[in-house]
This record gives structure tokens, sequence and C-alpha cells, in this order.
């Protein structure tokens, strides 16, 4: 049998996955030192994306909620996550700001890190790493499982291998962002990763966006993994990583051991679900098995985007026509994994072309980038027409002609006025009118109103009427059939 620890997923995938970012500070401090007093290994909390939806749309100073976050948990480790070369951006962001950014996060009381590349720039996650190592951080190296003919076990394997050959990488993260893993393939790829880390503990983590992932869990126990990612019961499943409770009592079920305090998740997961209703965010989340998503490996936050997409031009039940020219254009590009920055590039294409009805009639900068090798060497080489087409675009010539800058920290000063390293990232990642109302909106609020009455249910079940394509009312004296118009 083993002994089991626990990544919390909560307040970083979680909210991620299920509440699009937008976790308030005050909307998890009432409960946050519960978390940090159930006994977790590390609670992955900070992250760029979750900073610049903060300020745009909530308003508040990432900077100033994540303190007040770390100070209420004191006990646990905490962890920030970057990818090796962008910081919010779905471009390339200079290393001079990356490292500011790992260093900031530091200053901030992080002391823990997963770092990805999806395209194994592993010279630079080893940069990265070396600076955490100036805090006495740990650092997960993270393999990003995708599921397509180039991605064998032997490419993850190579990859995990070199990572690991840093002593400032601490262990393996393996991150399933489309829950596809089951026990076949994970009786194959576990092993040869394991033959080339030299000893080094693995992590797993995986969306159950196919309600696979908790059976994946503990076929991964079986084959020595021994730190799992889970998030409270409010915040999990769906597009979201396994519930904390079922994980648990599944393992305790088979006879494993962990050193979680069971007697604390329901005042958390209580708190959450309250949370999550009053702000009308997703909780409490389940999915069906469906085969095209084995196919397009889209992760559950981004099927979020695409609908915004498509609703924005009225073409809402093309849903899954998008979903499969996303399987082929993932294909066409030679099989980039679906994490971001590439599943946001692969989806928005795929919607272009929908939309256009013309494929690669209109094709996005960052699209040019990756063709060009800015991102990183691609796994699979992209289709010889479909690379024309890119590079034959109205843009092209623009976008390569500007490759990516690698200004020095002195330079991002003076261009953003400041030499204060919180406002520098802030200046240099999100747009000025952005952080003008953010700064206009005054300190982090540490509560959130759990707006609770009999009026108000009733408001919000007339909203969700307001939705229905459909309404009927009938009385004694009239029946009166409503349509939404198209």
């Amino acid at each position: 049998m083993a002994h089991v620890d626990f990544l919390d997923e909560t307040m970083r995938d979680g909210q991620q996955s299920l509440w699009g970012m937008r976790m308030q500070a005050g909307m998890a401090l009432p409960v946050s030192p519960l978390i940090d007093r159930t006994g977790f290994r590390v609670i992955d909390l900070a992250g760029s994306s979750l900073m610049e939806v903060l300020i745009k749309h909530a308003r508040e100073n990432p900077w100033e909620g994540l303190d007040l976050l770390v100070n209420s948990m004191p006990r646990t480790r905490l962890r920030g996550g970057m990818r090796s070369n962008a910081s919010v951006t779905f471009g390339v962001t200079p290393d001079a700001l990356m490292d500011l950014w790992m260093r900031q996060l530091n200053e901030h009381g992080i002391r823990s890190f997963w770092i990805y590349d999806v395209l194994y720039n592993i010279d630079k996650m080893h940069r990265l790493a070396k600076i955490a190592k100036e805090y006495g951080s740990e650092v997960a190296g993270s393999i990003m499982f995708v599921m397509s003919p180039v991605h064998t076990d032997d490419y993850f394997a190579e990859k995990a291998g070199r990572m690991a050959a840093s002593p400032d990488i601490d262990t393996i993260l393996l991150y399933d962002t489309a829950g596809v893993l089951d026990k076949e393939r994970l009786r194959t790829l576990v092993p040869a990763i394991q033959a080339k880390i030299g000893g080094k503990p693995m992590e797993f983590h995986a969306n159950n966006i196919l309600g696979l992932s908790g059976r994946a869990y503990l076929d991964a126990v079986d084959l020595g993994i021994t730190i799992l990612h889970t998030a409270s019961r409010p915040m999990a499943n769906g597009p979201s990583v396994p519930s904390t409770e079922s994980v648990v009592k599944n393992l305790e079920l088979l006879g494993h051991t962990h050193d979680l305090d069971a007697s604390l998740f329901k005042p958390v997961a209580d708190h959450f679900e309250a949370v999550g209703k009053a702000a009308g965010f997703l909780v409490n989340q389940f999915n069906e098995y469906d085969v095209l998503s084995v196919e397009h490996q889209i992760p559950g936050g981004m099927t979020g985007t695409l609908k915004a997409q498509l609703a924005q031009h009225n073409m809402s039940d093309k849903l899954d026509a998008v979903l499969e020219e996303t399987a082929t254009v993932r294909r066409e590009l030679g099989y980039p994994g679906m994490a971001t920055p590439f599943s946001q590039l692969v989806g928005t294409l795929a919607v272009l072309n929908i939309v256009t009805g013309k494929r690669y009639s209109v094709i996005p900068d960052e699209v040019i980038q990756y063709a060009a090798g800015y991102y990183g060497e691609t796994v699979a080489p992209i289709e010889p027409d479909v690379l024309d087409r890119i590079m034959t675009s109205s843009r092209a010539a623009d976008v390569l002609d500007s490759p990516p800058e690698q200004p020095s920290i002195e330079d991002l000063q003076k261009r953003y006025g400041t030499t204060d390293p919180d406002e520098l990232i802030l200046r240099a990642l999100v747009p000025e009118p952005a952080l003008k109302k953010m700064w206009q909106a005054g300190p982090v609020k540490t509560t959130y109103p759990l707006l609770s009455s009999p009026e108000l249910d009733r408001v919000r079940k007339l909203l969700r009427v307001a939705n229905l394509p459909l309404l009927q009312i009938r009385s004694a004296e009239m029946t009166l059939t409503l349509r939404k118009s198209a």
C-alpha cells in the first residue's frame, strides 16, 4: 500500500476551469485558513492569467490579494505556475520579464512552482527553475500529456529525462489537460518516464472532462505516483480535477494512507458552493463521456471560450462543427499540445474557419508566429499546403519582420516608467485603462456577500426563464406563448 500526498487545486485549476479565473481574494479568505490546516502537501494558488482576469473583470489588485491569501496560509507551501516563455500573453514574453515574474512570486511568498512548455524549450524551463532555487523553492517540471501519433511514450520520457537532469527540478508533473489517460496508456507511459528521471517523485494532474480521471488516479498510485492534484467537491470534476473527497475515500477503501484531515472537507466545500451560487458560477460539475473530446482534446475551460466566440457571430448551433474542425486543425498544425497558448490558437483558428466558410482565409498573428518557430520547434511538421497558406497570408510578412524582442530589465523600466517590480509586471502585461480602473476601485475586499433571500431566489429563476427559447404562461382566462427571436 502507498502513502499518498495531495496538492489542492481548489483556488487555481478548480476556479480556472469552473469560474473562468474570477475568484477574488475575498471569495476564498474565509476558508483559506481551513485549507491550510487540512494537510495538503502544496496548495496551488497563483498564475499570470489569473492576475490579468482579476484586474480586467474584478478590478482587484492581484498582488494585494495574493499577499492576503499567502498570509492566511502560513503552514502550507503555496504554488505558482508559468509557461517557460510567456506570461499572460498568447505571444512570447521577454526572458527578462519572465525572470522578474519568477522572482516576484517568490518575494510574495510562493515557494513551489510548476513550469511548463508544450513545445519543451527545456533550457528556458531550467533557467526559471534556477531562479526559484535562489529562494529555496520547489520546482515541478511538467509533462503536458497529449494523445497523438507523434506523442509516444519515448517522446515524453526523453523530455522528462532532460528536465530531471537539472538539480533544480524536484518533481516531474504528468499533466493531462484533456483527461484522456487510461490504465492501458498509464501502464506503459509512467514506467517509461520513471526510468529516465533518476528516482525523482512524480505528480499527477488530470482534468476530469471524460469522467475517467478518478479511476486514472488510482491506477497511477498503483504505478508509483504518490502526489495527486484534487479540488474541493464544488470546485472539482467536469473540466476541473477529481474531488478530494472522492479520491480520498477511494484510496482509503483500497488500503492507501494520507495526511489529510477529512473533517475540514465539508466546511470548505459548503463555503465554495455558497460563493459559487451567489456569484452565478459553476459548482458541482460532472461530464459525460464524449468520443469527440478524445479527438480535439480541448481543455474544459476553452470550450466556454469557443461558445462565446460563436455566440458573437450568432452561430452557437455550430459548436459541434467547430469541435470537429479543431481536431482537424490540430492534426494539420503538427499536433501541438492542447494547453495555453495552443489550445486557444487552434480553437480560434477552427472558429474562424467555420465562421468565414473558407478554411485558413483569416490567420491570427500568433498562428504565423507558431509556424515560424517563435514558440519553439513543432512536434510534427505542419502539413505543407497549410504551411504555405499561413506563410503567404496577408499578415505573414509583417509578423516575420517583427520577431519577439529581448529587452533588458532596464529597457523595460524605461519603457513603462517604473522601477517597482510589481508595478512593472502589471504595466507590461495589462493595458493601462484596466490598471487605472483597478487602482480607482480601492483596497481588495476580504469577504464576498452571500446574498440569499426568497426574493433573490425568485429573481434568479426569472433570469433563467429569460434565457429559454420558449415560454408559455397559462391561466383560467388565457394562454400566452412567447418565443425568443433569433
